[in-house]
């Protein structure tokens, strides 16, 4: 068999596995051993598992990935994202769909303190949801702001996907946290004005709600959301002034959320504990998908894949507009069937040739790749934000629903898309402040 059939081959072996639910890092690190011991033999099987697995890992600005989930879920498990939640609902309350925009804008603050998508989904899914439906709130709108707003994890400041993005590119890491602000912001602000928009036109899927929060009140609930804010000024702040590199915004980060909760008096060795085991298992889960992802990237190029895509696509990407417009297709279709790392990470030797030859500037692209992988968590069969949504709320809301209500965030994301793309300097402003 030729390379390219035997490539195409492991792909179908790839998805054949993840259709049968085999986690997705075991799924491609298996796929690519089989490519590779059939295109090289047992002895470059066998070298690319030991020095492929240990060239990726043990690169130094990986550690800053447990560091931001750490930070994170000490920020949960103290109850920080809580009381900005809290605060949230009691400021927004008189706004067409408050509890909504509340869930969305605290989704983001948390997003700032998490840099997980999926973790962040959970997490408000267990806080947000319950309030509005008690509220009256229709099903699909709560929890789909919910599994829509999660997403902003992968774009706002501290994002893991930026952080694996800018190792496999050898771009700055720095930079690329900083062109994710923006968008991330922008995000937020059309997810709100969906929100007023739906609610405008069909108010029952939010009744006003009566209660009034006391002006006081709502002073003393804002004073005590100050922690997340101050986590995510230290962490940004750093590094925008240079005083901190990224790899070492994860542990300042990290720090700064302990200080916080010892100062807000929530902070406990057990509380501790958990949030150290929950970073654990999830910087496991990521370097396993990771390692897998590398191990078939370089796979896909001993097939000789990439190369052929890269000519095909090079060949009738003319100009920026058809290469972002079959960049859109490839990702929302893979995006469909692929874990978003392992989609980001499989994805990038195949475009990153086309996008060199035609001058794309690679942070820019980082965030175009960034803003896809965010819109395949909501994209069925293998939303992950949806799945996670809808294993939070259990049986109060049927899965159905949950990806009916989200559909609506996706024509918001699509606006988001065009306005990144006509506008780079929206991605580019603050990174070029930088110098």
């Amino acid at each position: 068999m030729s390379p390219v059939t035997i490539g195409l081959s492991c792909v179908g072996l790839l998805l054949f596995l993840i259709a049968i639910r085999v986690p997705i890092g075991v799924a491609l690190g298996a796929s690519a051993s089989v490519g590779i011991f059939l295109l090289r033999g047992l002895t470059a099987t066998l070298s690319s598992l030991g020095a492929a697995t240990f060239d990726f890992v043990a690169h130094w600005s990986l550690t800053a990935i447990p560091m931001f989930i750490l930070m994170g879920a000490i920020a949960f498990h103290s109850g920080l994202t809580a009381q900005l939640f809290r605060a949230a609902r009691a400021w927004l309350s008189f706004l067409p769909g408050g509890l909504a925009i509340a869930t969305n804008l605290a989704s983001a603050g948390f997003a700032a303190a998490s840099g997980s998508s999926v973790a962040m989904a959970g997490a408000m899914s267990r806080l947000a949801v319950p309030e509005m439906l008690r509220a009256g709130y229709d099903k699909g709108l709560a929890t789909g702001v919910v599994a829509a707003s999660g997403t902003l994890g992968a774009l706002i400041p501290p994002s893991i996907p930026f952080i694996l993005y800018a190792v496999f590119m050898e771009a700055s890491v720095s930079r690329l946290l900083l062109a994710g602000l923006l968008p991330g912001l922008l995000t937020m602000v059309a997810y709100t004005g969906l929100i007023i928009i739906r609610v405008k036109l069909n108010p029952g899927l939010a009744p006003r709600t009566n209660e009034r929060t006391p002006r006081r009140e709502k002073w003393l609930l804002l004073l005590r959301a100050w922690p997340l804010p101050l986590i995510v000024a230290g962490v940004v702040g750093g590094l925008y002034s240079g005083t901190i590199t990224a790899t070492e915004a994860g542990a300042f980060g990290a720090c700064v959320a302990v200080l916080a909760s010892i100062l807000d008096r929530s902070f406990s060795w057990s509380m501790m504990r958990v949030a150290v085991v929950e970073t654990v298992r999830t910087t496991a889960a990521i370097f396993l998908i990771a390692i897998g992802a590398v191990l078939f990237s370089r796979f896909l190029t001993l097939s000789q894949i990439p190369m052929q895509i890269g000519m095909l696509v090079n060949e009738y990407s003319v100009n920026m507009l058809v290469f972002f417009l079959l960049t859109s297709a490839f990702y929302l279709v893979l995006g469909m069937f692929l874990d978003p790392i392992g989609l980001m990470l499989v994805t990038l030797p195949i475009l990153a040739p086309v996008m060199h030859s035609l001058g794309v500037d690679e942070i820019w692209f980082g965030v175009i790749v960034v803003k896809f992988i965010e819109i395949g968590l909501l994209t069925p069969p293998i939303g992950l934000n949806l799945f996670v949504t809808s294993a939070a709320v259990g049986d109060a809301v049927p899965f159905d629903t949950v990806v009916r209500g989200t559909l609506w965030f996706l024509c918001a994301e699509a606006v988001v898309m065009v306005l990144l793309f006509s506008f780079p300097s929206i991605s580019l402003f603050i990174p070029n402040l930088m110098g």
